[in-house]
């Protein structure tokens, strides 16, 4: 199972590709950050964001996208402005006809770390071990975005609970 993760965000949208074959291993197939200029208009920024993550749905052919849920930020025009990134990265999807699983931030922490308020920096660390990196993944938004995968990973084998009702009615491509 090829799966594509994504912390989305209107400036940066981290992006991580993991492979798994079902007995506990995870390869990298590929990881980044999607940048959009601040110079941007919100509307074209969005626009960039979707082009992007159409590009990597077609060069990774993943199995399911996996996708970080908005936590919810005091600062509501973030709040709004990661929503439309969550937005169109999940209508590229969808295009594409890529089933999208959906975590909220406590369940990639505890996938990852073993810990649902685990700080950031323990979550770059363990996705660093738990891939066999050379270093933490930079910036926090890409080892973000492979957490979200290996959460995925994880849940797909069954090691945890389901992330939603699609998904555990199976694959549906």
């Amino acid at each position: 199972m090829i799966v594509l993760g994504i912390d989305p965000g209107t400036a940066i949208t981290g992006y991580g590709v993991v492979k798994t074959d079902g007995r506990n291993s995870l390869k990298v197939l590929g990881f980044g950050a999607l940048r959009t200029p601040a110079k941007q208009s919100p509307d074209q920024r969005l626009m960039t964001i979707y082009e992007l993550v159409s590009e990597l749905l077609r060069e990774f052919a993943p199995d399911w996208m996996a996708v970080e849920q908005l936590f919810f930020n005091r600062n509501v025009s973030t709040a709004l402005s990661v929503g439309q990134a969550r937005g169109v990265t999940i209508l590229a999807a969808a295009h594409q006809a890529i089933p999208v699983a959906e975590y909220t931030p406590l369940q990639v922490k505890q996938a990852v770390t073993g810990q649902g308020r685990a700080p950031k920096d323990q979550v770059g660390y363990m996705v660093r071990l738990l891939l066999n990196l050379p270093e933490v993944p930079t910036p926090d938004d890409v080892a973000d975005a492979l957490a979200v995968c290996i959460c995925h990973a994880y849940m797909g084998q069954g090691w945890g609970v389901m992330a939603n009702d699609r998904y555990a009615a199976g694959k549906p491509r």
